[in-house]
């Protein structure tokens, strides 16, 4: 078993020796207990109220680096042509706190009937797949916590038209 207390960034390690795959409400925790690649537990004990980003690195207690992988989870996808459509589902789901990942006239959020079907009377098509989801992390949370958006067209993986 590894006991984490750190994170550092990938520039400041030489080597990584496992990789931890978290889902997005795994990488809110500030503590919790998981199962690197190689089958290890590690029970990570952090500071609360800062989202561990992908790419991250967690330094267990031993010395040994883990890099922080977004798992792939069920997400639902909703699309439009029209930048006004889009712009009021993202006010929408804004006005009701949801967690969504922001693209270019795409949103992705964790699936739920009733906001996707808010989604759709809106005007936005409606798709389910299999993605790693990386929420907006919030206009308040400290700059180095944003996903570049690159790292946020990366992880969706192709696009819209």
């Amino acid at each position: 078993m590894w006991e984490v207390y750190q994170r550092l960034t990938s520039d400041q390690v030489d080597s990584i020796h496992d990789q931890l795959i978290l889902d997005h409400l795994q990488r809110e925790k500030g503590r919790f207990k998981a199962l690197a690649s190689s089958g290890t537990e590690v029970r990570v004990f952090l500071e609360r109220g800062h989202t561990l980003r992908i790419g991250d690195v967690l330094r267990s207690r031993c010395g040994r680096n883990l890099s922080v992988i977004g798992a792939v989870e069920p997400v639902a996808i909703a699309s439009t042509d029209d930048w006004a459509r889009f712009s009021k589902a993202c006010y929408h789901l804004g006005n009701r706190h949801v967690k969504l990942q922001v693209g270019d006239r795409w949103l992705r959020i964790t699936p739920d009937y009733v906001l996707e079907d808010m989604l759709e009377q809106l005007g936005l098509e409606i798709r389910h797949e299999h993605a790693v989801f990386v929420p907006e992390s919030g206009a308040y949370v400290r700059k180095s916590a944003n996903i570049s958006s690159n790292m946020r067209e990366n992880t969706h993986g192709h696009h819209h038209h």
